[in-house]
């Protein structure tokens, strides 16, 4: 569907329900549409109007399209009383019928305006309808291993501190660090973006049809950004009123939550009673290593899947609008990643950071693909396991907890979407304006768990609190989902470098994956715990 390829198909579900009107000649010939029936209209010809927008500027656009429909069997059993098929004449099932469809603009606050309906390439359409169940697939099968792997492996590994104010400290101390790095994160987010002004580089057409294509969207997204839950909502949240619905729900904090008082009472119970329920869960956890590993086989293919996917529905036109603001987004990101994380390794886990890098490349693939930290969990626990030397009782706490509420990569990114939207509506942020975003988006991040669509939706709260309207977040909707899997890796790269760091402050001695090694041993890393492994495949 990119801008590559012909938009020749309009795709419609249900064309009566949502109000699609077909003519065959005159205004008063609509064809009566059947409820229920799906509708593939592919375009014959465009006849252009102008219309006006709520700033008065003059725009022209598609007005009426000439489309070509088949008669589907599903089509004329639909067809009650036969009304579509006395309008058509002698047309017979499989026959092309030609009709006409008309496009309606409306106008939106601040400039610009919807057409509906829009049209996506055929060819680009039937490539997606493809990668998409391979992509589905592997993302579920990722998924089906989170909960059983993140409430065994954190059970054990709080079980096995032996000592409940160890946790507490370990649990402060990753807090704090995990603060600390977001808040600088949003702070660069901020400084790349009045650097480089990509807001300068959008041209008032190009500003008015992002609106017009994601206005609709971005009104959504405000809407449910007002609804979201408060702080203090999101705190009481975390307690599960029953953990048994918080595990079937995938309700993380909840989970984190219940794993971590369980183990703590079965610390509690001493060994004659605890220790068979630890090994219990230990075994558990085993055994879903190497379902990950089985999993990984098809890596490949479902990566490729959902890249195919990202490109297919956004497009290149949009992206090319947008470059100059995708590239400081990346630029932000690889600052972070090099610098605030480059740093925590080199000074406080003592690692070289091209070793970490190197050690760390599965989880940040699986993040980059999946766009979901979450979905990262299970190959970030195992490189932080198998090649870092990071002890399992500090990684099975501190990277579900990473997961959860370390998005530094996502407020870096709404430090400089919130700079970059101002920027394009020639708003002048006071220095009050931007300590707020920092705020905003650093306390989002933490609370983004508990919020619908959260990177988008905390966006639009991280908005509010700097007085920046919400529809500019039409502008960068586009490019949103290539972006995710930009930051997406980068918040898995923080959560292994907190993760590291942790480790050496609990007085473990790190053993990273060196050049050397993973020449010698390229299967490092990708091993299980049982002698059966299955062959992994290498992600890169």
């Amino acid at each position: 569907n990119s801008s590559l390829l012909e938009k020749d198909l309009y795709k419609v579900i249900d064309g009566a329900s949502v109000g699609l009107r077909l003519y065959r000649n005159e205004p008063d010939s609509e064809l009566k549409l059947p409820r229920g029936v799906p509708l593939e209209l592919r375009h014959v010809e465009t006849v252009e109007g102008t219309v006006t927008d709520s700033t008065g500027a003059t725009h022209t656009v598609p007005t009426w399209v000439k489309v070509r429909f088949r008669l589907s069997e599903r089509l004329l059993l639909r067809d009650e009383g036969g009304k579509l098929a006395a309008q058509l004449g002698n047309k017979k099932l499989g026959q092309s019928v030609e009709a006409w469809l008309p496009i309606s603009a409306e106008p939106l606050t601040g400039g610009g305006f919807t057409l509906s309906p829009m049209p996506v390439s055929a060819l680009g359409d039937s490539i997606v309808a493809w990668a998409q169940p391979i992509g589905k697939l592997f993302m579920r099968l990722i998924k089906m291993v989170i909960v059983p792997l993140v409430f065994a492996s954190l059970l054990v590994g709080v079980a096995s501190l032996g000592d409940v104010r160890k946790l507490g400290r370990l649990g402060g101390k990753t807090l704090g660090l995990y603060m600390l790095t977001t808040a600088v994160a949003v702070t660069i987010g901020l400084i790349v973006a009045h650097v480089f002004q990509p807001g300068s580089f959008i041209a008032e057409a190009d500003r008015a049809a992002l609106l017009a294509q994601f206005g609709s969207a971005a009104e959504g997204k405000s809407e449910a950004a007002a609804m979201a839950p408060s702080a203090m909502d999101n705190v009481l949240a975390i307690i599960p009123l029953n953990p048994i619905e918080s595990l079937a729900s995938g309700n993380m904090l909840q989970i984190i939550f219940f794993a971590v008082i369980l183990g703590v009472a079965l610390t509690m119970l001493g060994e004659g009673e605890g220790k068979p329920v630890v090994n219990f869960f230990d075994r558990i956890q085993n055994a879903m290593i190497v379902v990950i590993h089985m999993v990984m086989a098809i890596a490949p293919y479902g990566v490729a899947a959902l890249v195919a996917e990202v490109v297919g529905t956004s497009g290149f036109s949009v992206l090319k609008a947008l470059l100059v603001y995708g590239l400081v987004v990346v630029a932000g990101l690889a600052l972070q990643a090099t610098l605030v994380y480059g740093g925590l390794v080199k000074v406080l886990a003592r690692m070289p950071l091209i070793r970490f890098m190197k050690a760390i490349r599965p989880a940040q693939l699986i993040a980059f693909s999946t766009s979901s930290s979450s979905a990262a969990l299970p190959v970030s626990m195992e490189c932080a396991e198998e090649n870092l030397g990071v002890s399992n009782s500090v990684s099975s706490f501190v990277l579900p907890l990473g997961s959860t509420v370390n998005m530094d990569g996502t407020a870096l990114y709404q430090g400089v979407a919130a700079i970059f939207i101002a920027q394009v509506f020639q708003m002048d942020l006071t220095l009050g304006d931007q300590l707020s975003i920092v705020l905003a988006a650093t306390m989002a991040s933490v609370g983004a768990a508990g919020v619908p669509g959260a990177g988008m939706v905390t966006l639009a709260m991280v908005l509010t609190a700097a007085g920046i309207p919400q529809v500019g977040l039409a502008l960068i909707l586009g490019m949103d989902r290539l972006l995710d899997m930009f930051r997406t890796a980068v918040n898995v790269t923080g959560d292994l470098a907190v993760t590291s760091v942790m480790a050496v402050s609990e007085g473990e001695n790190l053993d990273p994956l060196t050049p050397e090694a993973d020449k010698a041993d390229p299967d490092r890393g990708f091993e299980g715990r049982l002698d059966h492994d299955p062959k992994p495949v290498e992600p890169d």
